[in-house]
């Protein structure tokens, strides 16, 4: 199913292949830039992936970008209260994404720009090819960067980090997987082969278990580290509480 291919309607196309659901940025000619509506779009789509749905895969349409941002035409005329809302649509689009009980990959190929970065900050892992660029150009736009720029730093640490969001320069792929922000960076003949391998491995497992981690590490970064430890020991004692907990470890034992 794809949406409709015009700025202020959604260009957001989503398919199934087994148990994952594709979410694919779906305006090339535009580098998969988004609007308001794509930004509405992504969201509905991960609130509601699928019952059967166990893992989601963002990715762009095309070769040229994964996404390379906000289209610019959403800033013209903004006062401060119409910046207020639009950011505050793309935080609980990214947050949606970010705290989904389901595992995420970013599948990228071309560039990964500013809000596009920030969507592929969200998930989980992130597989790229040797040619993709990434950065955060909003200060030249005249805007800073904002929402899952902030998880930069623990990604690449907060130097590298001040470097890529002031200067708002790209940086190669192989510099970012250098770094550790990326997982894989593969040749772009296997990149759907490497980013469905790696999402299979997470997907296996129960989804009591998965959402429960998922949980944890919103935690383990929100929260000081006695409090999060804490945390930790309600969240174990409480998948103890679904069945499917007590099969797996009989698997497991088994196996």
């Amino acid at each position: 199913m794809a949406a409709i291919d015009e700025l202020g309607q959604p260009s957001v196309s989503t398919r199934v292949a087994g148990d994952v659901r594709w979410i694919v940025l779906d305006r090339p000619a535009k580098l998969n830039a988004l609007t308001i509506a794509d930004i509405r779009e992504i969201t509905r789509l991960v609130a509601d992936p699928g019952p059967r749905t166990r893992g989601l895969v963002f990715t762009g349409a095309g070769t040229r970008a994964f996404c390379a941002g906000v289209h610019t035409a959403t800033f013209v005329d903004l006062d401060p209260a119409g910046a207020r809302a639009f950011i505050a649509e793309l935080r609980d689009c990214l947050r949606a994404v970010r705290t989904s009980p389901l595992p995420t990959a970013a599948m990228v190929h071309g560039y990964c720009l500013g809000a596009g970065f920030e969507l592929a900050l969200a998930c989980d892992v992130r597989v790229s090819t040797p040619d993709s660029q990434f950065g955060l150009p909003e200060v030249k736009v005249g805007i800073p960067s904002v929402i899952d720029a902030a998880l930069l730093p623990a990604h690449i640490g907060l130097a590298m980090a001040k470097e890529l969001i002031l200067t708002g320069d790209s940086y190669p792929s192989m510099e970012m997987h250098r770094l550790g922000l990326l997982n894989r960076v593969v040749p772009a003949s296997r990149l759907q082969e490497e980013t469905e391998e790696l999402l299979s491995r997470m997907t296996r497992h129960t989804q009591v278990a998965l959402a429960s981690q998922k949980r944890l590490f919103e935690i383990w970064h929100n929260r000081p580290l006695a409090e999060a430890i804490d945390a930790s020991v309600d969240e174990f004692a409480s998948v103890f509480a679904a069945p499917e907990t007590a099969e797996q470890i009989r698997r497991y034992r088994s196996s």
